[in-house]
């Protein structure tokens, strides 16, 4: 089944499946969550979840940044009880800024050290959900239709011949977009990613909101060359599209996925229910199920074999703890803001 055809199969069952377990909600009752991972996976976990418990999940889809925004907003009258999935950084920043409940699961020690990792940082407030590494996607018809070559590395993307050929997310609306900045930043010193920061931006043609619009505008062959998380662009390599992802060859960043419980959740029980379905083999695997190939925290399953192995893949040691404060974020993205989206292109 294509890709678009399943998350629309997901999406029905979603609705059925909620309005299924509606007749159950007055005696199991209901949890308010927003999920920043690929909307698929929101609606299959939220789907399958209210069908196994009873419990209604009223669940929206939004971009890490946008949630966080919410979430503070919303802090002195709180109407979400989880927030699931998307970048980390935002998640680390939410729990510095008192805005969310820590919650230390039984189950700690069926998840890798990296998940582990980030409750230590956050005192318990924020899990790590998954994990994947951050790289390009490019659409090969379209490459080879303008006579361009495949690029391979930070440096091939500031070449003059792709100028209007890349898209990116925003990075003060996008944990995506965030992360490819504190990721040059740590891989090349901050200086020197700025000055690269402004060359790829004489070759972007587009910021979008969210980091998960580049791989199907890849795909679709509306964009030559998508910068956003490699799981992305490999599922549609995988339902057939002239879609090929690269791990840059100077070494790149990655995300740790968040999950957490929002400080004041008035359905604080049916939020943890929700929280430790998620975390378990039935709630993670949920996400390749959904064509959603991120590398999942709980190791005792089997992973579906599609998932991009990252074994391969040159990571840099990302400082989770300085770049996901709110200080640094605001710092990065405001020096970003002055000196490269003010840029003509």
């Amino acid at each position: 089944m294509h890709f678009l055809a399943q998350r629309r199969t997901l999406a029905a069952a979603g609705v059925l499946l909620g309005l299924l377990a509606a007749s159950n909600a007055g005696a199991q009752g209901t949890v308010n969550a927003l999920c920043s991972t690929d909307a698929s996976w929101c609606e299959a976990a939220a789907a399958e979840f209210a069908r196994a418990t009873g419990i209604r999940v009223l669940q929206a889809h939004k971009g890490t940044g946008e949630i966080a925004a919410q979430l503070r907003a919303e802090a002195a009258n709180p109407k979400t009880d989880i927030w699931w999935g998307g970048t980390g950084d935002p998640f680390l920043q939410a729990a510095e800024q008192g805005l969310l409940d820590p919650y230390r699961p039984a189950y700690i020690n069926d998840l890798y050290d990296w998940s582990v990792r980030q409750y230590a940082m956050s005192q318990n407030m924020v899990g790590g959900f998954y994990t994947s590494a951050m790289g390009f996607g490019f659409n090969t018809d379209v490459l080879r239709k303008k006579k361009l070559p495949e690029p391979r590395c930070w440096a091939d993307l500031i070449k003059p011949e792709y100028k209007g050929e890349i898209e990116m997310s925003h990075p003060a609306t996008s944990g995506t977009g965030y992360t490819i900045v504190a990721g040059l930043v740590q891989l090349m010193g901050e200086d020197q990613a700025f000055d690269y920061l402004k060359k790829l931006h004489r070759n972007t043609t587009a910021y979008t909101r969210s980091g998960q619009a580049q791989a199907p505008n890849v795909a679709k062959g509306e964009v030559a060359i998508g910068i956003s998380f490699i799981f992305g662009f490999d599922r549609w390599r995988y339902d057939k599209y002239p879609v090929k992802s690269v791990a840059p060859c100077e070494g790149t960043g990655y995300e740790i996925g968040g999950i957490a419980l929002v400080k004041g959740a008035r359905n604080k029980a049916n939020a943890i229910r929700y929280y430790d379905w998620l975390m378990s083999p039935a709630g993670q695997s949920i996400g390749a199920k959904a064509g959603s190939l991120q590398s999942p925290a709980n190791k005792t399953f089997k992973p579906d074999p599609r998932i991009p192995s990252m074994s391969d893949v040159r990571l840099i040691r990302y400082d989770f703890e300085k770049y996901g404060s709110a200080a640094e974020r605001k710092r990065l993205i405001d020096r970003w803001t002055r000196e490269v989206e003010s840029q003509p292109r």
